[in-house]
C-alpha cells in the first residue's frame, strides 16, 4: 500500500515533465512563416506587420483568433489550422484565408 506522501512525490514529478514535453511538442508544431504553405497564404505571427496593399482582404482587427478556421478558443496563444496542415498558428497572426467566425 503507498502512503499519500510517496504517491505525491511520485505522481507530481511525473505530471510536471510530461507538461514540458508537451510543451515541447506544441512548440515544435507552431508553423514557419518560411514554410511554404505559410508564404502561400501570406500568413504572419503578428496581424499588423501584414503588407495591406499586397492583401487588400485584410482589415485591421482581422486575425486568426477569430477566424472560423481557427481551431481554439479566441483567447487561446496557439492553435491548430486545418489550412496550414493543422500546424499551430499565432491569435494575433493573419493569413489570406481569413474568414471572420461567425
Amino acid at each position: 500500500m503507498t502512503s499519500r506522501r510517496q504517491f505525491m512525490f511520485t505522481v507530481v514529478p511525473a505530471v510536471a515533465a510530461l507538461s514540458a514535453v508537451s510543451t515541447t511538442v506544441r512548440a515544435a508544431d507552431r508553423v514557419d512563416e518560411k514554410d511554404p504553405a505559410a508564404v502561400g497564404l501570406g500568413y504572419k505571427h503578428d496581424a499588423t506587420k501584414v503588407d495591406a496593399k499586397k492583401y487588400a482582404n485584410y482589415k485591421a482587427g482581422a486575425m486568426c483568433g477569430n477566424c472560423q478556421f481557427y481551431q481554439g478558443k479566441p483567447t487561446d496563444a496557439w492553435a491548430g489550422c486545418p489550412l496550414l496542415a493543422g500546424k499551430q498558428v499565432n491569435g494575433k497572426g493573419w493569413c489570406s484565408g481569413y474568414v471572420k467566425k461567425a
